[in-house]
């Protein structure tokens, strides 16, 4: 999850088909649960952007194609959270996108000084931006997931879904909102406002709970995701069940920020936000003109709710993202157990190195299984070792 507010005033910007294109495919990437498209930006490229509901502005992470591709620039201040802190970044205009044809004109992005979210990283594969609302107010984009292909055409051109839901959106300060009704442990359900946010790989997140009600009976304490000034820190825990619309989903994992997320920075009152791990259950189709997302069970639609269950955070460092670097080790997991660190390198896991693996095999292998056992080859200080993490399920 990404989280970061831009005070820009900036006009309105638009992405358009040809006119002789009723519609056109793009390709995309799924990783770490994000979608990942390909664009051309004044005919340099192609750069890696991830698409982002939860996203005004474009934001360019990558401070070298500023330099590359910009033209006029002036600064804003880009808002984190944890903190009242402000950071500069500068807004370049003039900015021409090509995304398979799709084109968007003389636009505007704010350039970050500093990569400070860390995508490459955490995606282990070069991220150079966010694309979020400038292309998803202009068109209508339907996601297939099973074959990772976005249809994006004019709004209304695509036909709805054999059985689907429409599930009205109003959107407000460029963000898709929706209302789903969730119930916790023992109490009622209840209706929540929430964010239908792509740029947030987590299933559920819920804004006020812990403000609200008491902690939940079981948790993990997690980094929940990443904001300008560093990880967003809360705990993990599971709703009993989520409805959206006719479709239901029971024992969801859900993240509970210790601090409201939007605090002093937001005059709409919310109550957290879905994301792509709900979201990619479905085959849907996005049409904020229309006001609406129509949506169908895709073939994971009834897949359990997993987590990881090794107590790792972890990222892909150096040129190739192909060095695995641990991050952070959960008190009291299966890691910290086995006397796993902060910075030991991962080199490779049940005899297969993690150069051959991308970040989404690893991800895999520590959710494989309770009670699974890894034989983990690690470097601490220069020297190798051997360790054998037995997985345990957390939550």
């Amino acid at each position: 999850m990404i989280n970061f507010t831009f005070t820009t005033g900036l006009k309105a910007q638009f992405f358009e088909l040809p006119k002789n294109k009723k519609s056109i495919t793009v390709p995309f990437k799924m990783v770490r649960n994000m979608v990942i498209i390909k664009t051309m930006i004044n005919g340099k490229g192609p750069y890696n952007f991830v698409m982002d509901t939860g996203v005004g502005l474009i934001v360019i992470t990558d401070p070298a194609i500023g330099d590359s591709v910009g033209l006029s620039k002036r600064h804003v201040k880009v808002s984190g959270l944890g903190n009242s802190t402000e950071y500069s970044a500068t807004v370049t205009s003039g900015l021409n996108f090509n995304i398979n044809g799709i084109v968007g004109e003389n636009l505007s992005a704010a350039v970050l000084q500093k990569d400070r979210f860390g995508l490459s990283n955490y995606a282990g594969m070069p991220i150079h931006g966010l694309l979020g609302y400038d292309f998803f107010n202009s068109l209508a984009v339907k996601f297939s997931f099973w074959d990772s292909t976005m249809i994006v055409a004019r709004t209304g051109a695509i036909k709805a879904l054999r059985k689907g839901f429409k599930l009205p959106i109003i959107i407000d300060q460029n963000k898709p909102y929706a209302t789903a009704k969730v119930q916790y442990a023992e109490y009622p359900e209840t209706d929540a406002k929430l964010v239908v946010d792509f740029g947030a790989g987590h299933s559920l997140l819920l804004d006020n709970y812990i403000r609200n009600n008491t902690l939940p009976q079981k948790y993990i304490k997690a980094n929940l995701g990443v904001g300008l000034t560093g990880p967003l820190e809360g705990l993990l825990s599971r709703v009993a069940m989520l409805k959206i619309g006719k479709y239901e989903f029971k024992n969801v994992i859900t993240s509970f920020p210790i601090v409201d997320t939007a605090a002093n920075r937001r005059s709409i009152d919310r109550d957290g936000n879905l994301g792509l791990g709900i979201l990619k259950r479905f085959t849907l189709i996005v049409d904020y003109q229309g006001g609406f997302i129509d949506l169908k069970p895709a073939k994971d639609f009834k897949a359990a709710f997993e987590h990881d269950m090794s107590g790792l955070e972890y990222y892909g460092d150096g040129d190739d993202y192909k060095t695995i670097i641990i991050s952070r080790v959960e008190p009291g997991s299966a890691a910290d157990d086995i006397g796993l660190k902060k910075d030991d390198a991962i080199a490779a896991i049940n005899f297969k190195s993690v150069a051959d693996l991308s970040i989404e095999q690893i991800d895999s292998y520590f959710k494989s299984g309770d009670d699974r056992s890894l034989l983990l080859d690690v470097y601490r200080n220069g020297k190798r070792g051997k360790f054998i993490l037995t997985l345990k399920k957390r939550i």
